[in-house]
């Protein structure tokens, strides 16, 4: 899948979870041409700003439990199915390797007593994703994105096709668009 008039390329793999439990786990590269990898950093970890730019967020904020930050996220699913929600911890640093600056993200589930299941909406028990994010050499940046989740319940098909397809190069776009319109913001201020 390739949108160069949105300065965005990438390439989904879809990969079949190696247990018979026909789940998936999504490898995703691919490049925003015009972001540098920063300010992709920073887009991505601003809870607050994500919820004025992702239209699958019902909900979304952060708590310390214990001494330990924990995000709780209510994701928007499409009628006749249920809303599901995340309680995870994530961690972003920055490093280098050989001369490059790599943006590093990880974030998996958690139970935490504080955050209980909510009638009417199911609970993403499973879930881990791992980000990288580095420069392109040039004003952009490169992505490698691994994630999993459970989202429970019966996933219909066409659903699990339209994540794989269409859903993934949407959120490309849609971060693409957040990014130049943080800038813009932060330019503002």
């Amino acid at each position: 899948m390739q949108s160069t008039s949105l300065s965005c390329v990438t390439f989904p793999l879809l990969i079949l979870f190696p247990q018979q439990s026909g789940l998936y786990e999504y490898k995703i590269f691919g490049g925003l041409a015009d972001v540098p990898p920063k300010l992709c950093a920073d887009v991505y970890m601003d809870l607050n700003f994500r919820k004025e730019w992702d239209q699958y967020v019902k909900e979304l904020y952060e708590e310390t439990y214990d001494g330990e930050k924990v995000i709780y996220w209510e994701v928007k699913y499409p009628f006749p199915l249920s809303n599901r929600d995340y309680v995870y911890i994530r961690e972003c640093q920055e490093m280098d390797v050989d001369g490059r600056k790599i943006w590093v993200v990880l974030a998996k589930s958690v139970a935490v007593p504080q955050c209980p299941e909510k009638p009417g909406i199911i609970r993403v028990k499973s879930y881990k994703q791992s980000l990288a994010i580095e420069s392109d050499g040039k004003a952009g940046c490169k992505v490698y994105m691994y994630y999993f989740d459970n989202p429970g319940g019966m996933i219909p098909s066409w659903l699990v096709n339209w994540a794989s397809k269409s859903g993934v190069p949407a959120f490309l776009k849609d971060i693409r668009k957040a990014c130049l319109n943080y800038s813009k913001s932060n330019k503002s201020t």
